[in-house]
């Protein structure tokens, strides 16, 4: 038996289609990786699901503010900080069980991939987010490598980038098999249940 590394935690994500296994990065996105886990420990994405995705033939952002701010990402109030969507990206994003909105916490602040050190790449984890320090529950998965999510990129308006937290150790079949599931625009129609989330 292995010894854990106290810099990291591996979670599993069960969805019907199969785990998708990731590692946290606990020591260099403190904030963002201990919140993600606090809602896991309180089993807030158990019932929750993957409700959007993003591949590059459905890049607008018809719809996004309702549908991105309703649960998981704090409203800021403003339209402006919408995605450029004429920056394309690839990702698929999940949420908590509806059923608990009202128990969330409050917004954490944006660890920034300049102060991390992490970057977007293939089955990199981060947080959704529409301003600074918006970021509640709602996390993406990244298909392929996607600097543009990174501090500097141009995906979001403000340049500051997503805070990425870990990275997709196993069942990175899983994610592309997502991705590529019935969607409405970027709305997974239906979503794709998360059953569970436990620590590995």
């Amino acid at each position: 038996m292995s010894e854990q590394n106290p810099e990291t935690a591996d979670v599993v994500i069960g969805t019907p289609m199969g785990d998708i296994t990731v590692r946290l990065e606990t020591a260099k996105a403190p904030i963002t990786a201990a919140n993600f886990l606090s809602y896991i420990d309180r089993g807030f994405y158990d019932g929750g699901r993957f409700h959007r995705t993003v591949r590059l033939d459905n890049q607008s952002n018809a719809g996004l503010k309702i549908d991105v701010t309703d649960l998981g990402i704090a409203d800021s109030g403003e339209t402006k900080p919408l995605p450029n969507d004429q920056i394309p990206i690839e990702v698929i994003q999940g949420g908590i069980n509806p059923a608990r909105k009202a128990e969330q916490g409050p917004p954490i602040p944006l660890e920034r991939t300049s102060l991390t050190g992490l970057r977007h790449l293939d089955g990199t984890i981060s947080m959704g987010r529409t301003t600074a320090d918006t970021a509640v529950s709602d996390f993406f998965i990244c298909i392929n490598d996607q600097p543009e999510l990174d501090f500097g990129g141009r995906r979001n308006v403000d340049g500051q980038g997503f805070a990425a937290f870990g990275q997709v150790i196993a069942g990175m079949d899983i994610v592309r098999a997502i991705q590529t599931a019935p969607s409405e625009g970027q709305s997974l129609t239906p979503p794709v249940s998360i059953t569970k989330i436990t620590r590995g």
